[in-house]
């Protein structure tokens, strides 16, 4: 090779060295200067899974918009978990590319989170769905999903024909104990008021990921004359998504199964095409978590200096942290729901968060 060319290609081969070192060296040190940096550490369903994780990462999208902020370093991104080995690369990674406030989304991370904001406390550290203490850079956010299970109960019970209805929970655990717990509360104050004999099958998947196996807990539940199914199984309640619409297809749209939406407004996953070729919808209606809303409070709070380090902040019915959606309950449903919506929030009804 001709000298000169070698001499070039090395000297530009150098340069290209101290930048990739220059750029790294500048990211580390621009840390101070990105307060409004946010990054949301996923549990292994992703942000795309119809659900919780989807309803965080709407949150995050909506804070950037507000901001002005791109996704990537200097801004807002969601590092993805496929299990829980990686909660811990994936903050730490977060960390290192200088994000100001990073969010665990789930339970499941909680241990991981408390760890990483004791070693790292000039960052800002939120779990979601649980509660961590004494770690003055972490703050807690926690929802009452039994007081909107409760309501979701009450329209079940109000709707059903069959008076037979059901729950399917993910995994076994204190935050979907308080799905199912205020759920069953709800049908059977329901059935009361209607005097009616309503039976609930109650069945978890056993994780938030297994859509068959959810699909087969719904095939079965069906089948035992079940009408409606509330699921609360994260990315796996997909799959009672799937085997409603494989039923409701096979038959007329005024004689549907349906099923019970959780965390977001899963309306748009019940269209379907009923015998007959009507359109039709078998969302009854859907228990909304407001995670998104959340991240975005708790996000602004960091970008203005205040964030809540420390604090356990509880979302419920009273200040619109949990809700039901009217979806395609009757009036009948509707209003008996919102009323007991006001009785909750009067504290007339009050709504147990475990199973007795």
């Amino acid at each position: 090779m001709n000298k000169k060319i070698l001499s070039a290609l090395t000297i530009s081969f150098a340069g290209l060295v101290l930048v990739g070192c220059g750029a790294k060296h500048k990211s580390s040190s621009s840390n101070s200067n990105t307060k409004g940096t946010v990054a949301l550490i996923t549990d292994d369903n992703g942000v795309d899974d119809h659900s919780f994780q989807q309803s965080a990462w709407t949150g995050f999208l909506a804070y950037g918009k507000e901001h002005n902020l791109k996704r990537g370093r200097g801004g807002y991104q969601y590092f993805q978990s496929n299990s829980a080995a990686d909660f811990d690369p994936n903050i730490t990674q977060a960390v290192n590319a200088g994000y100001k406030t990073v969010f665990g989304i789930g339970y499941m991370l909680t241990d991981a989170i408390k760890d990483a904001a004791k070693k790292n406390p000039k960052t800002n550290f939120v779990i979601v769905d649980d509660v961590i203490t004494g770690v003055k850079n972490a703050a807690s956010a926690t929802f009452k999903s039994n007081e909107s299970s409760y309501l979701a109960g009450i329209a079940a019970a109000y709707t059903t024909k069959t008076n037979t209805v059901g729950f399917i929970g993910g995994a076994k655990g204190t935050v979907i104990s308080a799905f199912e717990a205020g759920y069953l509360k709800g049908v059977k104050d329901g059935a009361k008021q209607l005097g009616k004999k309503i039976t609930v099958l109650d069945q978890y998947v056993g994780n938030f990921t297994s859509t068959d196996k959810a699909k087969s807990i719904a095939q079965s539940m069906y089948a035992k004359n079940a009408d409606i199914i509330y699921q609360a199984a994260g990315g796996a309640g997909n799959g009672v998504f799937q085997e409603a619409k494989v039923l409701n297809q096979a038959q007329p749209a005024n004689k549907k199964v349906w099923v019970i939406g959780v965390d977001i407004d899963q309306s748009s996953q019940g269209k379907y095409t009923a015998k007959g070729g009507e359109k039709s919808n078998f969302t009854l209606t859907s228990v909304l978590k407001e995670v998104g809303t959340a991240v975005k409070d708790i996000a602004n709070d960091a970008y203005q200096g205040k964030f809540p380090g420390g604090k356990h902040l509880v979302f419920d019915l009273k200040n619109k942290g949990v809700s039901l959606t009217k979806g395609y309950l009757s009036d009948k449903a509707w209003n008996a729901a919102e009323k007991a919506r006001q009785e909750i929030i009067d504290g007339k009804i009050t709504v147990p968060t475990t199973v007795k």
